[in-house]
Formats: C-alpha cells, structure tokens, sequence
C-alpha cells in the first residue's frame, strides 16, 4: 500500500517553519514515526549506527525514498513535512548523542545558545509568524507584555 498523501491545503498549513501533524500527515509518516520509535532500544540504536541504510533496509523497506533520504541526512525539518512527529524524530537525534534544545536550534536555523537565549527571552515574535499570507502586511502595533526582572509567574 503506498503512502498517503497530505490532502488538499488546509487553513492551518499557511503557518511559516510549521508541518502540523494531523491524521493525514500521521498516516503518511507511520512508517517513519515506527523507525524512530525502534531506536529506543539499544541493540536498535547499535545496529542503526553500525550501518545505517542497511538497518533501514533491512527493518523499514516500507519507507519512501524521501524519508530514507532525511533520515540518513538528518534533514529534521524534511522529517516533519514527511509525517514525522517530532518527539518519535526526536529520537533519532537522541542517538546521535544530540539534546532535544539543539535540535530545535538545528531545526530554526540557530546555535543551540542563540535558540537557548530566543526561549529565555519568550521565544519567537509572533510578528511574521502568525501565517505565510501576513507576510509583508503591516506589523502589529501592539506591544508583547514583557515580566520585569524578578517578577514572579501567576
């Protein structure tokens, strides 16, 4: 059985750097999400790493050649389009000895410190952000509310 298509452009896939993951992109990924879920166990992770295409031949030949692909680059963002969650993705990170804060940063095109200093500050404007159709409308003249120092959450 081929893999599903994602099906027609849906409303929430005009938000920028974002790959919803919904029933069609989860019917798509299975495969991938099952690959990902195999490395927690260790004797997986050992014999992903010892030969990697011939693991994912050998167990996950049901994988689309652009999966496989991501998956031998680590093209993380690539493994989101193609139906990946990110926590099962996130493992594959995890084998390679990586945090999930620098794969985010990866992910954003980022150091993992400029990313670390991004979240600390409150993460990313929603300016721009918000879906690929505002792009180069007028920005918001309203201001994010920011804590002082020292201010406490409630």
């Amino acid at each position: 059985m081929a893999a599903a298509k994602h099906s027609a452009e849906k409303e929430y896939d005009d938000i920028p750097g974002t790959y919803v993951f919904d029933a069609d992109r989860s019917r798509r990924g299975y495969h991938l999400n099952m690959f990902c879920m195999s490395l927690m166990k260790a004797e997986n992770r050992k014999a992903f790493k010892d030969d990697e295409a011939g693991y994912l031949d050998k167990n996950f030949p049901q994988l689309t050649a652009e999966q496989r692909d991501a998956i031998l680059k680590r093209e993380y963002n690539r493994l989101l389009e193609l139906g990946g969650n990110i926590y099962f993705t996130a493992k594959l990170g995890a084998t390679d000895g990586h945090a999930f804060q620098h794969l985010a940063a990866v992910m954003t095109g980022s150091t993992q410190k400029d990313y670390a200093d991004m979240m600390l500050r409150g993460g990313r404007s929603v300016e721009g952000n918000r879906s690929r159709s505002d792009a180069g409308k007028p920005k918001s003249k309203v201001k994010p509310k920011t804590r002082s120092k020292g201010s406490k959450r409630g």
